[in-house]
Order: C-alpha cells, then structure tokens, then sequence
C-alpha cells in the first residue's frame, strides 16, 4: 500500500509537561510538527508544569488519563489540520522515563473493543488501578531503596546487574511503595507499564511490552541478559513479572495499529506500531550517536549521553541497553551545576556578557598554569557534593582567581569532571569518537575548543530541539524495516548532518591528561 516517497513515519514524546508529536517522511525531512501542553490545553486537571506535587513536597505524580486526554486531543488537531494519517507507514515514540501506569483488571478487554464514535480518555477512565501515576520527579521512595539495596548486597552490587544504584524516581521502588501503602490497588492491577509502553498500548489496542532499554531504568532488569532480575523483581512486590510481561528489543514490532485510529482518523490497517522507549534513549536514536560517541548537552543542567560497548556501572550515573542496537549500552550522567554555575562566574568576573567570558577564556592558556577549581553552587549529583573550592599550581587552596583564571577554572573543572565519570563508566576515547554538543553553551566556540581538548575528539553540534521525537520517527522507520535485519545507522544515513565546530589540539589534550589525575584527587577530597 506504501510507496517510496510517500510513507511517514510519525514520533511521539509523551513528556512531562506536553505530548509532542514529529512526521517525517522516507528522507527524514520533518514535514509536521504538532504539540498539547497539558497546563495551557487541559486545565481542568489543575497541573503545574504537567505534575501534582503533594503536601510531602516528595510524591509528585501526574494524572494517567491526563495523558489519554492528551493523545485524543493531539490526534483530532492533526485531523482537522488536513493531515494524511493514511501515509503513516510506521509509529514509535517516547515517554518520561521511569514514570508507570497501573491498568486495572479489565483494562486489555477495553482496549481490545474500542469504540471509534468515542474518544479514548472517555473509554478508559475507569480502568486505572492507581488513577494518579507516580512519574521521574517523585522522591518518596527512600525506604523502598534502602531495602532493595540490602536484599542486592548493597548499592555497587545493584548497580552492577541493573546499571543503577537505586534511586527514589526509578520504577521498581515505585512500585514497592504501591504494593505496601496501597495493597488492594494493586492486587486489582491486571498490567502495570512504563509511559512509554503505556503509550504504545494505546495505539496498538492491546499490551505492548516494555523496551529493554526504558526497562533499565527501572532497578529490576538484569542489563546483561535483558531479562528481569527476579532477587529484585520479588524484591519490590509479588506476582510483578506476571504484571510487567516480558521484555523486548527496543526495535520490536508490536504489529499494526488498532482499528480504533483506522476507522476514527484514517490510519492505514497496515500501519505497524514499534515498541515505544525512554526519552533519554530516545534522544540517543534522534541524535544518531554511533559507537564510540559522547553527546554532551550543555543546558542548565550538563548532561552527558554515552555508547558504551563494556560498561562499568559506577554509583554515579546510569547504563542502560542501547536502543538502537541490542549488543551495546549507553550510560547517561546528570550535572546539576551547568550553565547557571557558567552564568555566576560569567556576572562576577566578566561583567555579565558571554563575550567578555570568552576573551577572558581565550586570553588564558590550556591548563590555566596549574590552577584548577571546583564549582558547584547546588548540591552536585556527580559526585554528591557541594560549594566552591580553588587550588594554586603548588596545589595550595586559595579564595579566589583572578578573572581569566576564574572562566577558565570553572570551564575546565565542568568538563573534566565529565570526562572522568564518563570513564568511570566504560567510556574510552577512541580514534573515532565524536563529541556532539547541543543546549545553550554549544553556541560558545571557545567553550567547545576546550571540550575538544579535554575528550580529545572532534567537536560537532546539532539542532536536537525535537531529539526525542525524532528518535522515535527514525525509530519507526527503523522498527519497520526489520530492526534487527538492518543497521540503524544506515536507516538515517539521510538524517540531518552534524557541523564541525572544532578540532582538538594534542598539545592541549596532553596537558588535560595530566591535569585529570589533579582533579580526580581533589574532587575526592571534597566528596
């Protein structure tokens, strides 16, 4: 029914704070865009930035059928705009990670009957056990990790078969909480999904799995085998695999859409439904890292995206199964103290302009003559630490730097400490490895030589605005070809190139290898 240029392949982002949706078509051009912002689109569930944070300050959860709403809303929208749902060869997508929905018995035979003369959300209203969904910003959870650290064998053992340590938002603590503060609602659990396979679910009219690589980040999935870690399943709750199903590859067809969006919007019957995965790793697909690839987001928070062929999980940061290609990993690592930390010494030493910030980084030598700084304004989560710390060439501390001294300090110290958790993790610059910088900073040349230098690597950056949904077009596109038959490399071979920003200097990167084992040293003095 497909023909060449026609198809389309279309990529959902079910966020946090909108549903957002990429088409794109066989060239991978994006040819529509469209979005609902929970807050401003659905008021009545009275979100804030598409949460509930409760009295606690801790639980933050978000209204399942808010999601369902969403979707209903996004889809008549596209209808109405004229557009051809027929051509859609395939759909995938991504959901916040770690965030779970609790389907209530009875919820697969709805799913399986839908009425297309109905909109969903009024469909499915009553068939969520737990009608409020425990989602990533949740930190409720710190008795539940304690225990499933201790029934591991402690946190680098948890870390070392689920690519975790475990942390308060991930979904099998989550899930333990529900089991012990709401039993009865979860004895009425027929199925329970991450966002993602919620999402997928919706489309295809029946369960589809959880992906491996949103699978890993919820504490439970052993990262080697693919398989659920069952010391750790039966850990959070009893009969949860019954209620989790089985795991698949992240490029698995679930088989083709329900009849639901045929007969409502126009979908093909042929159109196929790929398993949906996590945003991050969806941003990994939309990004099109390869093997040996480092992606670095320089925001308001750092982080760092890794493809990792023999991970050491660490307890910083996280390793996931890779999502495009099931014999590799990628790692993530979050730094709170990013551009904001920038923007402090940017105001106190270079009177607030980005362009005296970067003479004064430019007029300083690789290095920085032996000084080396520590920022951290908020509390780090890489490492857990916290405050400002100087030392001279003599490795004295100091109270402060001169101006230049001080840009360059906290420029260097950022991506230092980016490079060492990166290798803490398994990552190991090779000949061909890329860094591939987006966010705010990677406008800033002379930031991104010095990124250069220190990963030794070609710097390259990239409009990434929709990553996570272009992740999920391209994986659609993939998913559809036969996923495990070709490469995704060659599926978005046409996607849009990357431009070459800088080149690292050796000389530089000679005194940066060096000047990390300094580094290393301090930054475990102040942990």
């Amino acid at each position: 029914m497909f023909g060449g240029g026609d198809e389309l392949f279309l990529g959902f982002d079910f966020s946090t704070q909108q549903i957002k949706v990429v088409a794109v078509n066989s060239s991978l051009k994006v040819v529509h865009e469209s979005t609902v912002n929970f807050d401003r689109d659905l008021p009545e569930f009275r979100t804030e930035g598409g949460v509930h944070i409760h009295d606690d300050q801790l639980t933050v959860t978000s209204p399942t059928i808010m999601w369902v709403k969403a979707l209903d809303l996004l889809l008549t929208r596209m209808k109405d705009s004229g557009f051809n749902f027929s051509a859609v060869a395939a759909l995938s997508g991504a959901g916040q990670q770690h965030g779970s929905v609790f389907w209530k018995d009875g919820a697969a035979k709805v799913l399986d009957n839908l009425q297309s003369d109905t909109l969903l959300h009024v469909q499915l209203k009553n068939y969520f056990s737990i009608p409020d969904s425990p989602i990533w910003m949740d930190s409720s959870t710190t008795e539940q990790c304690e225990n499933l650290e201790k029934i591991l064998g402690g946190p680098q053992k948890l870390a070392d078969i689920t690519g975790s340590r475990a942390y308060e938002r991930f979904t099998g603590n989550q899930i333990a909480k529900i089991f012990q503060s709401r039993p009865a609602d979860y004895q009425r659990t027929e199925h329970i999904s991450l966002v993602s396979s919620f999402a997928a679910s919706l489309f295809h009219g029946a369960y589809v799995p959880i992906d491996i690589s949103d699978g890993s980040g919820m504490n439970m999935m052993d990262i080697h085998t693919h398989q659920w870690c069952q010391q750790a399943v039966d850990a959070c709750a009893p009969n949860l695999c019954d209620k989790l199903g089985p795991l698949v590859p992240s490029y698995h067809k679930a088989g083709s859409i329900s009849s639901y969006f045929v007969d409502r919007y126009g979908f093909s019957p042929e159109c196929a439904v790929i398993a949906f995965t996590g945003d991050n790793p969806a941003s990994l697909a939309g990004m099109c890292l390869q093997k040996g690839d480092v992606a670095v987001s320089v925001g308001t928070s750092d982080t760092l995206f890794l493809w990792l062929e023999t991970p050491q999980p660490a307890l910083e940061g996280h390793v996931f199964a890779n999502p495009v290609d099931a014999s590799a990993y990628m790692a993530l690592l979050c730094f709170k103290n990013g551009s904001l930390t920038r923007e402090r010494v940017r105001n106190s030493v270079a009177d607030g302009s980005w362009e005296n910030f970067s003479h004064l980084l430019e007029a300083t030598n690789p290095g920085n003559d032996g000084n080396i700084g520590i920022y951290f304004n908020v509390q780090e989560i890489t490492p857990s630490a916290v405050g400002t710390y100087r030392w001279n060439s003599n490795g004295k501390t100091v109270l402060s730097f001169p101006p230049g001294t001080e840009v360059r300090a906290v420029v260097e110290s950022q991506f230092l400490a980016k490079r060492l958790h990166a290798e803490n993790l398994g990552y190991n610059i090779g000949c061909n490895s890329r860094v591939i910088a987006t966010g705010g900073a990677s406008s800033n040349t002379p930031i991104l030589q010095v990124l250069s230098d220190i990963f030794n690597a070609p710097v390259y950056t990239l409009d990434t605005t929709n990553s996570a949904c272009l992740g999920s077009a391209y994986r659609a596109k993939h998913g559809r070809e036969g996923g495990d038959k070709v490469a995704f490399t060659e599926v978005v071979k046409c996607a849009p190139a990357y431009q070459l920003a800088v080149s690292p200097r050796l000389e530089a990167h000679n005194i940066y290898s060096k000047m990390l084992e300094r580094y290393k040293e301090y930054e475990q003095k102040i942990v």
